[in-house]
């Protein structure tokens, strides 16, 4: 057999071949969970009541039974042990990571929460007055980082 030739078949296996792997590909399926908790059940058919939180820029609404924080226009709540944030009272609530919760409301003192975060239960009780960054404690994802 000549070079011409032995080129020829090996181009017509390699042909062969990708023909065969392009049609059992087309049988994969690639599944990505990248661990998106899902939005919580809120249902708020009026803009809550909203106090605003001492020495902060942000409100929340003691009379809901969640946690409901109020800043810059938006909605935030802690729940299940993640952030999400609303645009309008009723929703629609989509998950943010915590880097990306605006400080303030990052910086909201654990008595504020009407559901405390679970770090903030094993704690202990609060600091004394003038001690920390807070006397309620530190507040949530703070600890973490070895803020307080």
């Amino acid at each position: 057999m000549s070079k011409r030739s032995l080129r020829i078949i090996g181009f017509g296996l390699i042909a062969t071949a990708l023909s065969v792997s392009s049609s059992l590909a087309g049988n994969v399926s690639v599944g990505v969970n990248i661990g998106v908790p899902p939005p919580p059940p809120i249902v708020l058919p009026a803009p809550p009541s909203v106090v605003v939180v001492p020495n902060s820029p942000v409100y929340y609404a003691p009379g809901v039974d969640f946690n409901l924080f109020m800043y810059g226009g938006r909605y935030y709540t802690f729940h299940n042990g993640s952030w999400f944030y609303a645009t309008n009272h009723g929703g629609p609530w989509v998950f943010i990571a915590p880097d990306r919760v605006p400080r303030p409301v990052a910086a909201v003192p654990a008595p504020y929460y009407r559901i405390p975060p679970g770090h903030a239960k094993r704690m202990g009780p609060p600091e004394p007055p003038g001690y920390g960054p807070a006397a309620g404690g530190c507040p949530p994802g703070q600890a973490k980082k070895g803020r307080c």
